[in-house]
């Protein structure tokens, strides 16, 4: 399995000139136009090749691999005359399927390596502001409800500023969209270390913070597309940016609470605004300046529906939110149900730690060792089969087996790298940011969701049968969604022929 390269310090200066070739990248290189038929000969057939000497297969060819012209150049953008990526169709019977670039290659774009590091400092201040501001609202009134409720507070206005805000992802430059949303961050969490700020406000504060996040995340990730282009760079862009954000839930909490050992919480906030700042003036200077992507596009609930009215794409965003709706439920009650077995509270930990590991274990399996017609294949088997694991918590298994379970449920996370390839392929380019920022909104709104209605469900009957009982009401549901992801034609790219996917 190919481990991702160490992230390079990357120069700040300016993104809105050319940027050299990375050390040890291959010089780009722009393909020469076919040549005419000679005269009285036979011209090639539609997608052949012209006559003569047979030149070189592009790296990638059948399976949808990213040719390596679009990665080594900024932007991802191909050579004037270039002709347009076509994944093509899936290899033949008997053809051998090229292996994806990997991980090392995505870090050879430049652009995507100050994205990533934006990405490290953004998800830092997060992390460690939700946890600090939790502990600053517990000193501040005693209350556990008000302590809880800056969690809660991070789910559902999610839903509010991924509908409603959507739209400005596709009318506004991307740049700018991500680095003022840093700033608003910085700003909310500077505001909260004033110690004059009421408890009200501080809670407000953190549903602003709560409003733009899905913004920036649906613009990053459209964005992604433009750097890395359409192809396997950037599905395995996003699985990286996704392993980081599963690694936070092992290291972000342990690395906020040794810094509240030192500092008092709003001393901790302070630092997380400096991270926001920090993630900001990466963005600003390592990311190329990009026109809007549809300026006159239609904004609020209309643009909205615009997205949704497409069945492909609604069957894919489907596809997206079901899952995640069941998988946390053995998160939300693991403290109860250590309880109910009568384990410790490192054992407590090791259930929490088991889903995310098993998460960044099949992602990295499946984007260093799988072909991208290999991970288009495996997506329906594994997201059908993603709560399955589940089941055995209907015998009340003690903690290596439970940690078993949810190491296996989420090692099937792996679908989502061939998830992503079907999206970007689905969503026209004009409506890629808000098609995103609908997308990840969902995501974080449908968690909020399943952690509520387990903590009902468990209220009536025992933890171990509500996870029990989450196996089989989610696969059910990961059925139909499959089912209707089919019928949808969703497997496929955009208009089902130019930008086919391969699938099983």
């Amino acid at each position: 399995m190919e481990e991702p390269v160490p992230v390079p310090a990357p120069a700040l200066v300016p993104a809105d000139t050319p940027a050299p070739v990375p050390a040890g990248a291959p010089a780009p290189t722009t393909r020469p136009e076919a040549p005419a038929p000679p005269a009285g000969g036979s011209a090639a057939p539609p997608g052949g090749t012209p006559p003569g000497p047979a030149a070189p297969a592009p790296a990638g060819g059948p399976g949808g691999a990213h040719p390596p012209v679009l990665a080594d150049r900024p932007g991802g953008a191909p050579a004037p005359g270039d002709p347009a990526p076509d994944a093509g169709p899936g290899p033949g019977p008997g053809q051998k399927v090229p292996p994806g670039p990997g991980y090392r290659a995505v870090f050879r774009v430049r652009e995507f390596r100050f994205v990533f590091v934006a990405h490290l400092f953004s998800l830092l201040g997060v992390v460690v502001s939700e946890l600090a501001l939790t502990v600053l609202v517990y000193d501040l009134t005693r209350s556990p409800l008000l302590s809880s409720l800056t969690f809660a507070l991070g789910f559902l206005p999610y839903l509010l500023g991924g509908t409603l805000l959507a739209g400005l992802t596709d009318r506004l430059p991307p740049r700018r969209i991500l680095v003022v949303c840093d700033l608003v961050c910085a700003a909310c969490v500077v505001l909260m270390t004033v110690p004059a700020t009421p408890v009200a406000a501080l809670l407000a504060l953190r549903c602003a913070i709560a409003v733009v996040s899905p913004v920036f995340n649906g613009t990053r990730m459209a964005t992604l597309a433009d750097v890395l282009g359409e192809g396997d760079l950037f599905v395995l862009g996003r699985s990286l940016l996704r392993i980081v954000s599963q690694s936070a839930l092992l290291a972000g909490f342990a690395a906020g609470g040794l810094l509240l050992t030192v500092v008092p919480p709003r001393g901790a906030l302070a630092v997380t605004a400096a991270t926001f700042l920090v993630s900001a003036l990466l963005l600003r200077l390592g990311t190329v300046r990009r026109p809007a992507r549809a300026a006159g596009s239609a904004s609020g609930l209309s643009g909205t529906w615009a997205v949704l009215r497409d069945r492909r794409v609604r069957a894919l965003m489907v596809m997206f939110w079901v899952p995640p709706l069941f998988a946390v439920v053995p998160e939300a009650l693991a403290a109860p149900y250590a309880d109910e077995i009568g384990v410790s509270t490192a054992a407590l930990g090791l259930l929490m730690c088991a889903l995310p590991v098993g998460t960044i274990t099949g992602e990295l399996l499946a984007g260093s060792l799988l072909s991208a017609a290999a991970r288009s294949r495996i997506v329906l088997p594994l997201a059908v089969t993603g709560v399955l694991p589940y089941l055995l918590y209907a015998v009340g298994p003690g903690v290596a087996l439970a940690a078993a379970a949810l190491f296996l449920a989420g090692a099937t996370g792996a679908y989502t790298l061939g998830l992503d390839a079907w999206f970007v392929a689905a969503v026209p380019e004009e409506r890629r940011g808000r098609a995103m920022t609908l997308m990840t909104a969902g995501m974080m709104t449908v968690q909020g969701v399943g952690m509520a209605g387990a903590g009902l469900a468990a209220e009536f009957f025992p933890v171990h049968a509500v996870v029990a009982g989450t196996g089989v009401v989610g696969t059910l549901c990961l059925l139909a969604a499959a089912a209707e992801l089919r019928a949808a034609g969703a497997t496929e790219g955009r208009d089902g022929a130019d930008r086919h996917v391969p699938h099983g």
